[in-house]
């Protein structure tokens, strides 16, 4: 038996010499079955350059393992190894799947929710650059990055990318048959370094704003893309698969039916069944996300009411990724205040979803954290990691809006519960006195009133809960008595929440 070992969830890989003539991205295929016990997982191996090919492989289960390759190249067939999966180590608690129906676990169960920011084109900055980026998101709370592949063309980011994503020919220009491995070799490594971090690389496989051709590529070559990115990145346990930043942007060139192939090459390639999302541009193009390839819903869209008709509507996970940013740039999208994208992020919590972030104010070189990452120069991502640890300190399933329970009269404000812990959040209302969706029995609760600006977390007084007015509908008569069995004080001021445990 083999000495090598890799802890549970960690990347195995095998390298073995083979042909580097002609083209191996075209003409060279081969695969590993990896082995315990009576189980068998087939996992892709490709192409890295210079005769090297490579499979790797992420264990989700301890003990012994062993593998044997195939492949009609004499090179690459019948290759043989084996490795022990030892435990995990701390804070690697495997990948993240659907859990609860609307909510997100680690594969051992720790719940995962969701708090991401975007920083589109990060891996293509210099390289001192990328090191800031890493920093700054040490400091952050974010467990979550939208990332593209390809570089970007768009304003504010039109700088040269620093690799090309194939190789270039010798008429300079780049072969979409030849993925230059330079490139995905240093993605991987930052997708590497982020799972160090705790983070999640939301990994963006195509967008629609480009000047080196690759929205032109073929059919064909698309699909041997999204079969390459599975068998080079699908052992890394962070990874998410976004199909798309604003998919409807490209259907000139990428009908529907090629979108739903891109799903299913991934299903035939990731062993782990990994997150599998497509992201809107129009927010009425909303993808048909009930499809059963899409494991969550990936959509951007400014109305944050509506958060719970998403969840209503696919039956998933709802991830609002873009629901605007914080800054300052002309466009409309990217000038919200701090406070506003904070109280987004409240709202879409409190109605059973999960938000993004970004940040765009402008800077005299164009660098800006939603293009190239850097440095955060805004105050919303504070309030965003003061909101991560408040619920990760409460929330055990994921929280569910209280109008699934029947219990909550308006669409004005917002309110979920998980167990015997509920948030209602204020918004904009400012209220002196809250009774609505407060305990309806003597049961004794901790109420605590949440300034989700200042941060502060203040006990709040208990008084007799109002008694509004009955109000007539011609024989029926609605109101009349208490709501709740108590009210709340509050300070008469915006961006308010509530926050009830029941003591035990």
């Amino acid at each position: 038996m083999s000495n090598a070992s890799v802890e549970k969830w960690g990347v195995f890989e095998a390298a073995f010499n083979g042909p580097s003539s002609g083209n191996p991205y075209l003409d060279v295929a081969f695969d590993a079955v990896f082995s315990q016990n009576s189980r068998e997982i087939r996992v892709p191996g490709f192409y890295d350059g210079d005769g090297v090919y490579r499979v790797r492989f992420m264990p989700d289960n301890e003990g012994d393992w062993s593998f044997h390759t195939h492949s009609k190249t004499s090179e690459l067939d019948g290759k043989t190894g084996s490795f022990v999966a030892t435990k995990p180590s701390e804070g690697n608690h495997g990948p993240v799947h659907v859990h609860n129906k609307f909510h997100f676990a680690y594969a051992d169960g720790k719940p995962f929710l969701s708090f991401g920011t975007t920083c589109y084109a990060w891996t293509h900055q210099p390289l001192d650059m990328q090191a800031q980026t890493l920093e700054t998101l040490k400091k952050s709370r974010f467990n979550k990055i939208r990332m593209g592949i390809f570089p970007k063309d768009y304003p504010y980011n039109v700088n040269e990318p620093l690799h090309a994503c194939f190789e270039k020919g010798a008429d300079g220009k780049e072969d979409f048959d030849r993925p230059n491995p330079v490139l995905f070799r240093h993605f991987e490594s930052q997708v590497a370094a982020l799972c160090d971090l705790g983070i999640e690389a939301d990994i963006i496989m195509f967008h629609p704003y480009d000047r080196w051709g690759y929205t032109d590529m073929s059919a064909e070559q698309d699909f041997r893309y999204v079969a390459y990115l599975a068998a080079r990145l699908a052992a890394y346990r962070n990874v998410w698969w976004a199909l798309a930043n604003e998919y409807d942007f490209l259907l000139d060139t990428k009908p529907l039916q090629q979108w739903d192939r891109y799903f299913h090459i991934l299903e035939e390639n990731d062993p782990y069944g990994h997150l599998k999302s497509i992201h809107n541009g129009d927010p009425t193009m909303n993808f048909d996300h009930r499809k059963p390839w899409v494991t969550h819903t990936c959509i951007q869209n400014w109305d944050v009411k509506r958060t719970q008709e998403w969840r209503d509507a696919y039956g998933k996970p709802v991830v609002n990724d873009e629901p605007e940013y914080e800054g300052n740039i002309i466009q409309s999208w990217g000038n919200l205040t701090a406070e506003e994208l904070v109280h987004r992020f409240w709202i879409t919590m409190t109605r059973g979803g999960y938000a993004g972030h970004g940040e765009t104010y402008s800077h005299p070189e164009d660098l800006i954290w939603w293009a190239k990452g850097g440095e955060l120069r805004g105050e919303a991502w504070k309030r965003i990691g003061f909101l991560r640890d408040l619920l990760e300190q409460d929330v055990v399933n994921g929280l569910e809006p209280m109008a699934s329970f029947g219990e909550w009269p308006w669409t004005r404000v917002s309110g979920a519960r998980d167990g015997d812990v509920s948030y209602i959040y204020l918004g904009e209302h400012q209220p002196v006195i809250w009774s609505t969706g407060l305990p309806k029995d003597g049961t004794d609760y901790d109420v605590d009133i949440i300034d989700t600006w200042e941060m502060t977390i203040t006990p709040a007084k208990k008084v007799e809960a109002p008694i509004p007015h009955p109000t007539r509908h011609g024989a029926i008569v609605r109101g009349g008595k208490a709501d709740a069995a108590f009210g709340v004080e509050l300070p008469g001021r915006p961006y308010q929440a509530l926050r009830i445990r029941k003591k035990h």
